[in-house]
């Protein structure tokens, strides 16, 4: 499988759960809207041109913008959770696990850096409690990865004189690769991914090693 053929099987995957296909089209559809124009500047006309179906097609499925908004949202978000929580949870010492959560985090907003660009950077035109929902879910995956920081620390691994400062450093600069990763760029998503797990350990003042992945 080429690697074209594995970032389409991977958006593909991505709205898996979402259903029937019309669906599916309108959100994929949202994404590339918002993605090129911004959420503001695009409306329902333009998402379901996108889609091949008609503005009245639209609202059977997602009653207004912000609908399409929240639900892209909330499948992303929950998706970066999940990334980090199996590193968290996974095998290996903290500098492992880091290195673990910092590479998939990377790799995932790289490989799925248009998808990315909405649900992090569109996150303050969601309406109060979807804003409010979406807000706990990010706090989650602070702190699954602010977790890992404390026990290098506990351990004597990791040198950090503000846990809650690095770790929010360390998934800002995850996070920005959304915005200026291209795929026709000089560096793979891994290449990308492996890069920033080193410099993770370097923020947290890990001067050994992390313990190579599939040990243990």
């Amino acid at each position: 499988m080429d690697a074209q053929t594995q970032r389409d099987a991977g958006r593909a995957e991505e709205w898996a759960d979402v259903t029937p296909d019309a669906a599916r089209r309108l959100l994929t559809a949202a994404v590339q809207a918002f993605a090129e124009r911004g959420y503001h500047a695009t409306t329902t006309r333009d998402i379901a041109g996108r889609a091949g179906m008609s503005p009245a097609a639209l609202y059977i499925h997602y009653r207004t913008k912000e609908e399409l908004l929240y639900r892209i949202s909330g499948i992303g978000h929950r998706l970066a959770l999940d990334i980090v929580s199996r590193a968290r949870d996974g095998a290996g010492d903290p500098a492992a696990r880091l290195s673990a959560a910092v590479r998939a985090f990377v790799c995932w907003h790289a490989e799925h850096h248009t998808t990315a660009r909405v649900v992090q950077y569109e996150l303050g035109a969601l309406g109060e409690e979807h804003h409010t929902e979406i807000v706990a879910l990010r706090r989650e995956t602070d702190a699954a990865v602010r977790s890992i920081v404390e026990d290098g620390v506990a351990a004597g691994e990791f040198d950090v004189p503000d846990v809650r400062g690095t770790t929010r450093a360390v998934l800002s600069l995850c996070i920005d690769v959304a915005r200026w990763f291209r795929e026709d760029g000089r560096h793979t998503p891994g290449e990308v991914g492996e890069l920033y797990a080193d410099l993770a350990l370097r923020m947290v003042g890990h001067a050994q090693p992390a313990t190579p992945r599939g040990s243990g």
